[in-house]
């Protein structure tokens, strides 16, 4: 019988299970050992430190041929410092993206492809998800009226989010531009010794403050590999 999971199942034990078909997303799998299985047509499509099959390391031959590499091999940076660097390529990826989205028309940047978001969607939900995880909880900020929820949450009413929002262009470069420069100027003068800080997140419960800051360069960087795909669409000379 299919069955949802979501939420702390750390140490679980799935013995004789079939798990035929299941979809992991979202989720955290350091650790985890697999002895007796069946790995047949299986995708995996994340962050791989260290990942040994049958006795082989396969770590580097993956890592070599992703063509998301280096920049996802640095989203979990142990201290500050790595913390910005690793927000800085974010940055600069980024800037690239949106240099591309400028040789778009304007109708083109908020056309929806296949049903996903479009350009400028994408870029409120960045700002959203900012909000949610840094403006509010680590500095006492408040939501931006044009942020956009992810699908599971949006009808939960967000303090000063307003759904019905329809703003040009302009105005979302300008909210993205700011939440951005917001996240690295924080970075400048955070320690160390306050990462592991715990903070209160709505609806997620409480996180520290390293989980955050993730949480936000995972976000920008996942969007940034939807974004690409979408404007192949319009703009083909440069593959998704």
């Amino acid at each position: 019988m299919a069955q949802e999971f979501e939420g702390d199942l750390n140490d679980s034990v799935f013995w004789g299970a079939d798990l035929t078909g299941s979809m992991f997303r979202d989720v955290n799998l350091t650790g985890v050992r697999m002895t007796g299985v069946w790995l047949n047509d299986v995708q995996i499509d994340g962050l791989i430190d260290r990942l040994v099959v049958n006795g082989v390391d396969v770590t580097d031959y993956v890592n070599a041929h992703d063509p998301w590499q280096p920049l996802r091999g640095m989203l979990r940076p142990a201290d500050v410092a790595g913390m910005r660097t690793t927000w800085a390529e974010v940055q600069r990826v980024w800037g690239e993206l949106i240099e591309q989205a400028g040789r778009l028309t304007d109708a083109q940047r908020h056309e929806q492809v296949a049903g996903e978001w479009s350009f400028a969607e994408t870029l409120r939900h960045l700002v959203f998800g900012i909000d949610k995880w840094f403006t509010v909880p680590l500095v006492g900020g408040s939501f931006h009226p044009i942020g956009i929820p992810n699908s599971g949450s949006a009808s939960r009413p967000w303090p000063g989010v307003d759904p019905a929002a329809t703003p040009s262009y302009v105005e979302v470069l300008a909210a993205h531009a700011d939440r951005n420069g917001r996240v690295s100027e924080y970075l400048r003068s955070l320690t160390d010794a306050e990462l592991e800080q715990p903070i209160e997140i709505i609806e997620n419960g409480m996180e520290t403050v390293a989980a955050c800051i993730y949480t936000v360069i995972e976000e920008a960087f996942e969007h940034r590999r939807y974004a690409l795909r979408d404007l192949a669409m319009f703009d083909p000379a440069r593959p998704a």
